[in-house]
């Protein structure tokens, strides 16, 4: 299948990544969501990556300008109805994203591929809804986006050509796919969450500093991060949501949430898009030096 445009719905974080890749890589890119505010703020948050990647000489701003101008923005689903393989990358709940698959298979042509960011939910019951299940998969990229890996999980009905179509178009952005067979957490969460977790517990139970923790895993095996920063970026909420998911598909004790997590989550600290979590980060999203915390504080 020769893709050209692309739909996203979902103009949050996970949105605005895939959005920038994609018009990075030569595709027409149509981003939806909700309110004309959300996706100026969108908007501003493509430009914020695509700067960044200027300041580190990777693009031009000549060809900051040409993906800028390959990214449509639209507060309606209807617009979706020429493009050629969609993207959701709405919150995290079954129900929602079962109700936007059913309204897009009435909008959408009879051959679009329905494709899910989600990290933890059933891509075979999204498809259910539909008339397309055979046309109805899972690729979950990773956050930040820029990350070289994405997972393709197959629903039950998932077709071998739309796996080799998903596959190939992961491809061609510069990603690896690997396949995955649906199972709750697919592999990067499932394994990565015991981590973060108990990570947790041991600042917790105070064997170590958040800082301690993380420079004894960060060094000790190789990270580009350790686990407590890891989970603020991916926001300490988002965590919590996939830690209960796993803990209630599984029945595992090693997946019940940490008691510390809940409580910065009660108290609105979800890491960087807050501002503060296991550590502190300036407007741009860089982690605080303890001598600028206390400076701040």
């Amino acid at each position: 299948m020769d893709l050209h445009r692309i739909g996203i719905v979902g103009a949050g974080t996970m949105g605005q990544g895939i959005a920038e890749e994609l018009a990075g890589k030569g595709y027409d890119v149509l981003l939806a969501d909700k309110t004309p505010a959300i996706l100026e703020e969108s908007k501003q948050g493509i430009e914020l990556i695509l700067d960044r990647k200027m300041e580190k000489w990777a693009i031009t701003e000549a060809e900051k300008r040409v993906a800028l101008g390959r990214i449509t923005l639209s507060t309606q689903l209807m617009d979706l109805g020429d493009v050629e393989f969609v993207i959701e990358t709405i919150t995290e709940e079954l129900d929602a994203k079962k109700e936007l698959f059913r309204t897009l298979d009435q909008i959408c042509q009879k051959g679009v591929i329905f494709a899910s960011n989600t990290s933890t939910l059933s891509i075979t019951e999204m498809g259910a809804v539909t008339y397309r299940s055979d046309r109805t998969i899972g690729l979950h990229f990773l956050n930040p986006v820029s990350k070289g890996v994405v997972e393709i999980i197959r629903g039950l009905k998932t077709s071998e050509l739309t796996f080799k179509t998903a596959r190939e178009f992961v491809e061609s952005i510069g990603k690896t796919g690997v396949e995955v067979f649906e199972s709750p957490g697919f592999i990067t969460t499932r394994l990565i969450m015991p981590l973060l977790n108990e990570s947790m517990y041991a600042l917790m139970e105070g064997v170590a500093s958040a800082e301690g923790i993380d420079t004894a895993m960060r060094l000790g095996y190789e990270l580009s991060r350790g686990p407590l920063e890891m989970a603020d970026r991916m926001g300490l909420d988002s965590v919590l949501v996939a830690m209960e998911r796993l803990f209630r598909d599984f029945g595992d004790l090693k997946f019940r949430p940490c008691p510390l997590l809940r409580k910065l989550v009660r108290a609105n600290h979800l890491g960087v898009k807050t501002g503060q979590g296991f550590f502190k980060y300036d407007e741009a999203g860089n982690k605080l030096p303890e001598e600028k915390i206390a400076q701040t504080v």
